[in-house]
């Protein structure tokens, strides 16, 4: 069986951008609180928190730019090669 393909649904999108705006108003907010913060501990805190964010956000990032048109392409030809081989394997069955 071919392997699922790399490709990115429309509903998928809309996913990925809701957990794309939760991390960006994750950041904005740990951001602003540590402007208004004097205890630099809670400050370097935040700002690992900040890293996280970031770093999640562009992971989402990196699923959105998946091309779709050549996933799809790749996919059905393994699916066309997976028919060619079934069809193959019946007639191999039917002359046994």
């Amino acid at each position: 069986m071919p392997t699922p393909p790399k490709m990115v649904s429309t509903k998928d999108l809309l996913y990925l951008k809701d957990m794309m705006a939760w991390q960006l108003l994750a950041i904005k907010r740990y951001h602003h609180l540590s402007q208004e913060l004097q205890n630099q501990t809670l400050k370097q805190m935040l700002g690992q928190l900040i890293d996280m964010h970031k770093a999640h956000y562009q992971t989402l990032l990196g699923y959105t730019q998946i091309n779709n048109e050549q996933a799809i392409q790749q996919f059905n030809q393994q699916m066309m090669q997976a028919a060619q081989m079934g069809g193959q394997v019946n007639q191999a069955q039917m002359r046994a």
